[in-house]
């Protein structure tokens, strides 16, 4: 799915639903730790640097299941069964 990056952009600048500083590490074994803000608005959910106000990112969480790891982490996946779906 493609997205327009002003577009995203105006959004991230939107009042969020939630938005807290998380430690985010990538998807590749030995990829650090890294502190981000993240902001959920409306189904996306943006992180930024936490001294930057234009995002890095964002996920779309549209049909998404969101599992925890332990008591400090989670993940975020796809969801194939609609019981565990984020509205």
């Amino acid at each position: 799915m493609r997205f327009n990056e002003k577009e995203l952009v105006f959004l991230s600048r939107q009042p969020s639903e939630r938005a807290a500083e998380l430690g985010m590490k990538g998807p590749k074994k030995g990829d650090v730790m890294k502190r981000r803000l993240v902001k959920l608005i409306v189904n996306f959910l943006f992180y930024f640097r936490t001294d930057e106000e234009e995002p890095i990112g964002a996920l779309l969480l549209e049909q998404c299941r969101v599992e925890r790891e332990d008591n400090m982490a989670f993940s975020i996946g796809e969801s194939h069964d609609q019981s565990s779906v984020i509205p």
